[in-house]
């Protein structure tokens, strides 16, 4: 019996170089669809593995699901099973006043509030993006035209607000632009590991004092188009990414 990676239930040595994360399966299921031969590689919990080729290059895409430790359960396997570089395709809060709604940030690093990383190496650690992944991540947004931005954002592990008050509006203050909880994760573990990553994020709404609420609009209608836009740009960005 083929030897599997645990908890995704992937083979190791199963998964192409090139790699493209996100929280929800069924967006996993979405981007593998712009993919040619795909093949399913698993679908364990809220761990679904696909493998096919974009543009003649071979992609994997995998989904982590919602928080920062689900997700370090998620891209410690795909490294075991052969990652080199991750890109996260995700949504998020903007936290700057006049950003609209469907709004693109390309993360250049993330603050740590996520509650994990810290139990792996100190504080004092930075999660940040890779400058390559990075670059061609912006060249690739600017050729959809879409509204976006790069920056610095926030992974924290909450959705719902606590009696605790969150430090969104601090951060913003602090020029970060966008709210979300799996990127930090992410970067430190990608870091670590000296595999090459990127994160870039829809945004579905502002994200300042609370985090969740019962209006919270699961579909707004600018963010169809943006997550086309997003999937393609970390389509077209990945194959350029030296493995």
């Amino acid at each position: 019996m083929e030897k599997l990676v645990p908890i995704i239930d992937i083979p190791y040595n199963k998964i192409n170089p090139r790699v493209i994360v996100c929280g929800d399966p069924k967006r996993a299921e979405k981007i593998a669809g712009r993919l040619d031969d795909v093949e399913v590689v698993a679908k364990s919990r809220e761990y679904w593995t696909f493998n096919g080729t974009y543009k003649g290059v071979p992609v994997t895409v995998s989904s982590h699901g919602v928080g920062a430790a689900g997700a370090h359960v998620s891209f410690e396997g795909l490294i075991l099973g052969g990652a080199k570089v991750m890109i996260r395709v995700g949504t998020c809060g903007s936290l700057q006043e006049g950003d609209p709604q469907g709004a693109l940030y390309v993360a250049t690093a993330a603050c740590r509030e996520e509650g994990v990383t810290q139990q792996l190496i100190p504080m004092s650690y930075p999660a940040v993006a890779d400058h390559e992944v990075v670059a061609e991540m912006l060249k690739a947004v600017k050729a959809t035209g879409a509204w976006y931005k790069k920056g610095i954002i926030v992974t924290g592990g909450i959705f719902y607000k606590g009696l605790i008050p969150t430090n969104n509006r601090l951060y913003a203050q602090a020029g970060c632009v966008a709210f979300e909880n799996e990127a930090a994760m992410l970067f430190v573990t990608c870091s670590l590991h000296g595999i090459k990553a990127g994160c870039i994020s829809a945004a579905d709404g502002p994200c300042f004092e609370f985090v969740g609420s019962e209006e919270f609009d699961h579909n707004p209608a600018p963010m169809a188009k943006a997550m086309e836009n997003q999937i393609t740009v970390a389509l077209e960005s990945i194959i350029n990414v030296e493995v």
